[in-house]
């Protein structure tokens, strides 16, 4: 059981949650689980991922600043992770929108970024028909990481990138480039949410099927 799932199911129990989602009160609660996450030994990239927050909102919480806060929106989805099938549904949009701006037919790899783009770029590449593999983020951290080898390849063919959330981007940078590195063309990336005001990233299209800006 994850550090959060028992925070979450700790606060059910005392009333302070529901069925739906944890409900966070304050900035004091996720610095504690930011740093709870990191005694574990999450990296920030890890820890970002699981609060679904910037690497540079993390890095503000372990610091224990209480000034400076930079802008954030915190994203919750674990009513959609929680069953498969509602996996595949948003998985069927995105891959509308990969065929809307990639054309039928025109996609041969999609990269899911680990960990919570994975289960999203499977079931886009499920519903084209295309090859599908894996950008794996480092224990480094700062969005570095590498192409799986054991799944599709992208040496020489149209790539997409699926994301859950794009934050500062600099996860999907790194991921732009390896592919790019490696041979392979990215037409597109699709996101769950977009938490930025870009339309595009390092000259690739950007498709968030919501957009969550803080104002």
């Amino acid at each position: 059981m994850s550090l959060v799932w028992r925070y979450y199911k700790q606060r059910f129990e005392l009333g302070e949650a529901t069925p739906f989602g944890l409900m966070v009160l304050s900035i004091e609660e996720l610095r504690t689980l930011a740093t709870n996450l990191r005694i574990e030994g999450l990296n920030s990239q890890q820890i970002a991922d699981e609060l679904s927050l910037s690497q540079d909102t993390i890095a503000w919480l372990l610091t224990g600043e209480n000034e400076n806060h930079p802008k954030d929106v915190r994203i919750g989805w674990r009513t959609i992770g929680v069953k498969p099938g509602r996996i595949a549904a948003i998985g069927a949009i995105m891959g509308d929108v990969v065929e809307e701006e990639m054309g039928l037919g025109e996609t041969d790899t999609v990269v899911g970024i680990s960990i919570n783009g994975i289960a999203f770029g499977h079931e886009v590449a499920r519903m084209i028909d295309s090859e599908m593999t894996v950008y794996r983020t480092t224990d480094s951290g700062n969005g570095k990481g590498s192409l799986s080898n054991k799944y599709g390849q992208v040496a020489g063919k149209r790539v997409v990138i699926v994301d859950d959330v794009l934050s500062s981007g600099v996860t999907m940078s790194r991921t732009i480039k390896a592919i790019r590195e490696s041979g392979g063309e990215v037409g597109l990336v699709v996101v769950l949410v977009n938490k930025t005001t870009r339309n595009e990233i390092d000259g690739v299209p950007l498709r968030g099927i919501i957009r969550a800006v803080a104002v």
